[in-house]
């Protein structure tokens, strides 16, 4: 398997993307503060297994796609890093909504099978991950070497480890201060906000970068 040139520098990149308080970490960290922390690992197991099925069903459409179209190339540049921008504009201004969300997860803990199964649904269907998977992930392939869709697994493979030490980092922390964090909305809102604004960032550096490169 080819092992991309720039993987140091993507695998910073992915670490900032999963810090982010996006719509994963956000659902890990609502699972944490209604049921606490057993719930919320076994929700990040299912989280990281979703995101990693969805890294892998991007990387078998778009690999040979972008293998013999510059133009194709361009457009997932363009197209994911704008939607990034709309999703952290969406992100601070809907903070509030999201954080009242958060705090009504019900009365009755999940089982282990529900919270693996809700977890998958989550990571899967994340927009964050669709297009950070589409349009971030390719940035960091070497397309002259080919193995392209290898190249995209191997990188999706290396997100979901990450994502599964860092989301079980927030997952435990968050159950630890489940108290604290339930009792002030304004807290989890600004956590969405951060979440919001390195989306916007890391949207911009997408975007340069598909203006620099065309």
């Amino acid at each position: 398997m080819i092992i991309p040139s720039r993987i140091a520098e993507y695998f910073i990149a992915a670490l900032v993307i999963i810090l982010a308080p996006g719509p994963s970490v956000l659902f890990v960290i609502a699972r944490a503060i209604a049921w606490g922390r057993k719930t919320a690992v076994f929700t990040v197991v299912g989280n990281v297994s979703g995101a990693f099925t969805l890294s892998v069903f991007v990387a078998i459409g778009l690999g040979p796609l972008l293998q013999r179209s510059d133009l194709a190339f361009a457009i997932v540049q363009w197209g994911g890093g704008l939607y990034l921008i709309y999703l952290g504009i969406d992100a601070i201004r809907d903070r509030t909504v999201h954080a009242a969300d958060m705090t009504n997860q019900g009365d009755i803990a999940p089982g282990v099978f529900r919270s693996i199964r809700d977890g998958f649904w989550v990571g899967a269907l994340n927009p964050k991950g669709i297009v950070f998977f589409a349009a971030v992930v390719p940035q960091f392939i070497d397309r002259d070497r080919g193995g392209i869709t290898g190249q995209l697994i191997l990188l999706g493979a290396v997100f979901a480890i990450l994502a599964l030490f860092c989301d079980g980092t927030w997952g435990l922390l968050a159950g630890t201060a489940r108290d604290w964090l339930a009792t002030d909305s304004q807290r989890i809102e600004k956590l969405r906000a951060g979440g919001g604004i390195i989306m916007i960032i890391l949207g911009l550096s997408v975007v340069y970068s598909a203006i620099v490169s065309g």
